[in-house]
């Protein structure tokens, strides 16, 4: 397993729709595991493939809690099927995102059609963290940031305080 870095905002990768994963095979679930190993030396608890570079429909979560055993799950082609009319709200931070967090309002249940590590069609219905995890994550695939539900002048505001931050990690490494 490999440890790959993290594309950060603004980066236009973030931006870019991935495409579903054709095959279930050992290269997928080699990319699962480096997604995993990813995750956990973050730390964070969902990492979707395009955070790392890769624009395929494949994202990772673990919400077990500090001191409970990891309980990894790997989502292949995943696509809410229904979203619950009850709200709620969590506060969101993001991997690509580094040290920004926002309180974003999200359907407080959710029904998931994805393919697992075997290449079988399941079906998850979530909620509280795994159903705003999921849904996240799912967003990133789409090209969506946990920044786009919040205000426009918020969300400028951060995208001008990491394309700084960009433009001075890029001035140090000339």
């Amino acid at each position: 397993m490999t440890i790959k870095p993290l594309i950060i905002l603004p980066d236009p990768v973030l931006r870019q729709l991935s495409e579903p994963v054709e095959t279930v095979n050992a290269d997928i679930r080699r990319l699962a595991d480096d997604m995993l190993e990813t995750m956990y030396d973050a730390p964070g608890i969902g990492l979707a493939a395009i955070q790392i570079g890769i624009p395929r429909r494949l994202l990772v979560i673990d919400v077990s809690k500090e001191g409970e055993d990891k309980q990894p799950q790997v989502f292949i082609n995943p696509q809410i099927l229904t979203s619950s009319d009850e709200r709620s709200v969590y506060e969101e931070g993001c991997l690509s995102i580094p040290d920004y967090y926002a309180e974003v309002e999200r359907p407080a249940a959710i029904k998931v059609d994805y393919v697992d590590l075997d290449g079988r069609q399941q079906i998850v219905e979530a909620d509280g963290l795994l159903a705003t995890c999921l849904q996240h994550e799912i967003d990133h695939l789409n090209g969506l940031l946990f920044i786009d539900y919040i205000s426009k002048l918020k969300r400028e505001m951060v995208i001008r305080k990491f394309t700084k931050a960009a433009k001075v990690r890029g001035a140090k490494a000339i």
